[in-house]
């Protein structure tokens, strides 16, 4: 909502509640002005308020309705607080202007009483606050029907002669006769506190006390003057807002930010244990039954939690979704796990639906005194993570060790956008050999970064979502070099070859990519080889078909020999099949099981290639066995060094691949 139809939205709710000495007009150009000031100082907002008299009964709830829609919660808590204290202080400062006239009505007692006693009488019985005048001993003097009102009793007349600490809270007595023997000592003229009083029926009242003295005609202080401002629905007010703030609206638990605080307070002498769960499959519950019934199934787990975190006198949160938090102490893990599992189990039934769950467990046992809370949620976080990685119903305990080597693989995740930006991400190219006849056949184009290799950077970009944009760059930018070989070197250029990863192979925009490369570059289909991931073929992604069709040879990587990918071989277009295992020893059992593996697969017209082969003994291997071609046999060279070699080559490599 725009600010100038917010401002005249408030000045309607605001006119309805109080009466503003001004004409709407300019009522509501000075909201306007609060209304962007808001954001930056609440406090003045409040100020500016009261200044407008804006006072009424329901002034404060008709501001909060109009504007919660537009701010946010922590900051209209803001304003509330400010502007009670705003109402405060201005009722303290007619409070002054009474305690003076009451003074002043005394001096002038003998000569106008009448008029003084009127006047006073007036002032003392009319007050919206309670007043009431005590001797230095604390005996009640006088006092109005406004304060008889707060404190419970009928009128101000059932206080005279009574002890006004009698009122105090237990808790409250020593602080309050303290701080009123400064005022009667003359350290101090006045004191300001909110305290909490004791009704005569037992019950509590929060009220703000404004206590000055009362001197004779030498100066000698005589009495006590207490106004008494009942707070209680303020009070209320901010309790309730600041829980709101604290707590899961949906379960009643402490939230993420309560929870870290309650850490943060711990005791470092006492060894804590933290627990970081993740409901296994709650996804299935909203997907399955509707989020509704999700809702009412985390208010039983949230009650089935709980009660285990009363019995252990632990600190429960729920801190996301569908993960919670538990913080216990001097603690057994396994018992603790075993019996939030058990919890868990038992089904549940929610509209009509018996339900039952497992929850993943990330543990931080006794972790040392000197780790943050923040550091301690993210290392429950990542124990969590680890737990997910192995199934349902699993937990992990935190390695420091495995958790370093984690955030040191992150943190390079988390910089390969800048580093791609800034040109760090290079492209090398592998040599493809065939095995009879030793020649090159082709290149691989394969990333190259931050001395990964070409399957750790785009799993890096995978974890990151940048392994689709990275892949299409690798494309377009290995055809145009390729294309460059074509134009420079002509059947001398060697088949440009491209591994795409598993998102990359199953994209949807893969085809209309390539084709894209093709025509940018001039590069002829034919001088192209894409090697596919084969769990996407195995998955029905039509990609592979579609290439062959576009006249793109097309391969399968990643290759095992497993029954379904053999059906694959007799339904998808393929030239090749590409794998990655440990070269067959001469000794080793395997050596038929693969001789036979490449023997199918030569029965579907489809050549065996092997990536990451590095020696010549394991390349004599894998041709002993039938293995066509074999790809890393010499290191990957970037484009200028191709460039070179194909300029002072003798003879080119055949065409064929």
């Amino acid at each position: 909502m725009e600010l100038p139809e917010l401002a005249a939205r408030w000045m309607n709710a605001l006119t309805q509640t109080a009466y503003i000495p001004l004409s709407h007009a300019e009522i509501e150009q000075v909201l306007l002005d609060s209304l962007v000031a808001l954001p930056e100082s609440p406090e003045s907002v409040a100020d500016q308020l009261v200044s407008l008299h804006a006072t009424g009964p329901d002034s404060l709830r008709a501001t909060i309705e109009v504007l919660s829609p537009t701010f946010e919660l922590p900051l209209l808590a803001r304003l509330s607080s400010a502007y009670a204290q705003a109402m405060r202080m201005d009722a303290f400062d007619q409070q002054e202007q009474i305690k003076v006239a009451i003074v002043r009505a005394k001096q002038r007692v003998e000569r106008t009483l009448k008029v003084s006693q009127a006047r006073f009488r007036e002032v003392f019985d009319s007050a919206a606050l309670g007043i009431v005048i005590t001797d230095l001993t604390g005996r009640c003097v006088e006092a109005n029907d406004t304060l008889a009102e707060i404190v419970g009793l009928e009128s101000g007349a059932e206080l005279n002669d009574r002890d006004l600490t009698e009122f105090y809270h237990p808790e409250d007595v020593a602080a309050l006769g303290a701080s009123y023997r400064k005022v009667r000592e003359g350290h101090l003229d006045r004191f300001r506190d909110q305290r909490k009083l004791i009704r005569a029926d037992g019950e509590p009242v929060w009220v703000y006390l404004a206590v000055s003295l009362l001197r004779d005609a030498d100066g000698e202080p005589t009495h006590h003057v207490t106004m008494v401002e009942d707070i209680s629905e303020l009070h209320l007010l901010q309790r309730s807002l600041d829980h709101q703030l604290l707590h899961d609206s949906l379960t009643g638990l402490s939230n993420r930010q309560h929870f870290v605080t309650q850490v943060e307070r711990r005791d470092t002498n006492n060894p804590i244990t933290l627990y970081h769960l993740g409901l296994d499959a709650f996804s299935v519950v909203n997907n399955g039954v509707g989020h509704e019934t999700g809702d009412k199934l985390l208010k039983i787990v949230a009650a089935r939690l709980g009660k285990l975190a009363g019995e252990k006198k632990a600190v429960l949160a729920r801190i996301g979704g569908d993960e919670f938090a538990m913080m216990t102490f001097s603690d057994t893990v396994t018992t603790t796990i075993e019996e939030i599992q058990e919890a868990l189990a038992e089904p549940t039934f929610v509209d009509d639906h018996g339900i039952a769950l497992s929850a993943s467990i990330g543990v931080v046992d006794r972790p040392p005194a000197f780790a943050t809370a923040n550091e301690l949620m993210r290392c429950a976080n990542a124990a969590l993570r680890q737990a997910k990685s192995r199934g349902k119903r699993q937990w992990a305990l935190h390695d420091p060790h495995d958790d370093a080597r984690r955030r040191g693989r992150y943190a390079l995740a988390a910089s390969m956008p800048g580093a791609w930006e800034h040109g760090e991400l290079e492209i090398l190219y592998a040599p493809v050999h065939d095995l009879e006849t030793r020649e090159v056949l082709g290149a691989v184009a394969r990333l190259h970064w931050d001395d990964l290799s070409h399957n750790d950077t785009m799993a890096l970009a995978d974890s990151t979502g940048l392994s689709l944009p990275i892949g299409r760059w690798l494309l377009r930018e290995a055809c145009a070099q390729a294309a460059r070989w074509v134009e420079e070197f002509g059947d001398r250029a060697p088949a440009l070859h491209i591994a795409l990863g598993a998102l990359q192979s199953r994209d949807e925009d893969l085809v209309a990519d390539v084709k894209r490369a093709l025509d940018e570059t001039g590069l002829p289909p034919d001088r192209l080889r894409i090697a596919l991931d084969i769990s996407s073929v195995l998955a029905g992604d039509d990609n592979a078909v579609v290439l062959h069709d576009s006249g793109i040879v097309t391969a399968l990587d990643g290759f095992h020999g497993g029954h379904d990918e053999l059906t694959v071989l007799t339904e998808v277009p393929v030239r090749t099949v590409i794998t990655r295992a440990p070269a067959p020893g001469t000794d080793s059992p395997l050596r038929q099981a693969m001789r036979d593996l490449v023997t199918a697969v030569h029965s579907f017209g489809v050549r065996f290639a092997v990536d990451e082969v590095h020696t010549l003994d394991d390349a004599e291997h894998w041709r002993s066995v039938g293995a066509d071609a074999v790809i890393g046999l010499l290191p990957a060279l970037s484009a200028a060094e191709v460039t070179e070699l194909l300029a002072t080559a003798v003879s080119p490599p055949p065409a064929a691949s």
